[in-house]
This record gives structure tokens, sequence and C-alpha cells, in this order.
């Protein structure tokens, strides 16, 4: 009975010792923003600038908040593929999402310039012209059509494209043609990567991530273009690239 009583008080000291290193836990971790976005900061960098040195954490400074809301939710849902960004986001209410979206499109820090491949005066010609001008013969709207003169997107839910890395953009073109990434239908990106041969991709990406980055990186006003297609991104349901 001794040995009985002696194990029972060892069990509810040992259970007092585990929910006062709980509670120490829970007191040492601060409830603020920045402890919120430590996840994203840890690859997009503390302002949301994207990973020095790495091409494929994206900046994410400046976007609106609407599309970065609206790709953390096409995460949670499966509509983009990558395994670390879809952990992350599981839990998350779309309150918290839009805090977070909110912060970072508030930052406005100055773009690193990557690296880029050099290009043939051929590709980089035809970059130019699927970004200014598309291609009618092959229904490939061009990229100002949607993201904008200056490319530094549209409110409310269009990203911008200077300043992202060649690798970045790329990647993410290539994902749309493999449907890694999509969009709520009509999902107008997957129908235009899918127009684009291999070349065109790297013609595109490198032609944008060689830009110079304009003075003004704001996104242009709501309704400050009219896009040639319909697409679940322009009605905030989708993603842009």
């Amino acid at each position: 009975m001794v040995n009985v009583l002696k194990r029972l008080r060892w069990v509810l000291a040992l259970g007092w010792l585990l929910a006062a290193v709980a509670q120490a836990d829970q007191a040492a971790v601060p409830d603020t923003l920045q402890q919120r976005i430590a996840a994203c900061t840890t690859c997009h960098g503390v302002h949301g600038e994207g990973a020095s040195g790495a091409g494929y954490f994206p900046r994410l400074a400046g976007k609106p908040v609407d599309y970065l809301a609206l790709q953390m939710r096409n995460f949670q849902r499966g509509l983009r593929k990558y395994a670390p960004m879809e952990y992350t986001v599981r839990l998350l209410t779309p309150a918290y999402m839009h805090e977070i979206a909110q912060y970072f499109s508030t930052q406005q820090v100055p773009y690193e310039r990557k690296p880029v491949p050099a290009l043939a005066p051929t590709l980089r010609q035809r970059g130019e012209q699927l970004v200014s001008v598309g291609d009618a013969a092959r229904k490939i709207p061009p990229c100002q059509a949607c993201h904008g003169k200056q490319l530094t997107g549209t409110e409310p839910s269009v990203p911008g494209l200077v300043g992202l890395p060649y690798d970045y953009i790329s990647a993410q073109l290539g994902s749309w043609r493999t449907h890694t990434r999509a969009s709520a239908a009509p999902d107008c990106m997957a129908e235009i990567a899918s127009r684009l041969a291999p070349e065109d991709i790297t013609a595109v990406s490198a032609w944008l991530a060689s830009q110079d980055v304009p003075a003004d990186t704001h996104p242009q006003p709501a309704g400050s273009i009219t896009p040639p297609l319909r697409c679940g991104v322009l009605q905030g349901q989708g993603g842009g690239a």
C-alpha cells in the first residue's frame, strides 16, 4: 500500500511538472505578428523581399492583399502543390491569412537582381513580344494585358511580374503546364501556359527577370485595364503567375 501511494504521488508530481512546463512554454512564445509570420519569413525574408541568392522563394512585399491571401487559400485547397506551404497554411483561418497578407502587401523594400541566363537575340525578341503584344495566331494574350503596362500587377488580385527571379517565373509557368498549380475556373493561366512552347517559357522568364524595376512598383488600381480574358484570378477566385 505504501508503494502504491508513493507511486501515485510520483505520478501526480510528474503531471504537475509537465503542466508547469507546458504553461511556461506557452508563456515564452509571444503572441505577436512577427511570431505569427515566422514560418513565412524563414523562406521569403523578414519583409517578404524574397530569399537572398535563392530563385525559388519569391518576393511577397508589395503584392496585392487579395492575391497573397488567395495563394494561401489555394495551397489549403490543393490548387497549388508545394508540401512546405501546404503544411504551413493547412490550419490557418481566413482572418489569419488575411492578416499575414496585409503585412506583406504593405512592405516596401529594395529589389535584389537575381542571375538571368543569356539569351540569343531572337529568343530575347520572342520574350519581349509575348510580354508586350502576345501571339494572336496561338491565342496567347500579352502579359501586360492583365499584369499591367509596367508589369507591377493590378488590384485586387493580379500580381506583379517585375523583380521576380528567372527560376521562379520559369518554374511557375511550368507548374501551370503540368497542373501542379491551378486556379478556379476559368483557369486562364493554365490555358495560356499550355500554348507556350518550352523555349517560349525560357524567353518570357528571362526577359521579365532582366527588366529594371520601375520607380513606382505599386499595383495598378482595379478597373484601370480591361483584360482580354475572363479568368478566375480576375474574379478573386484563382491565382496569377
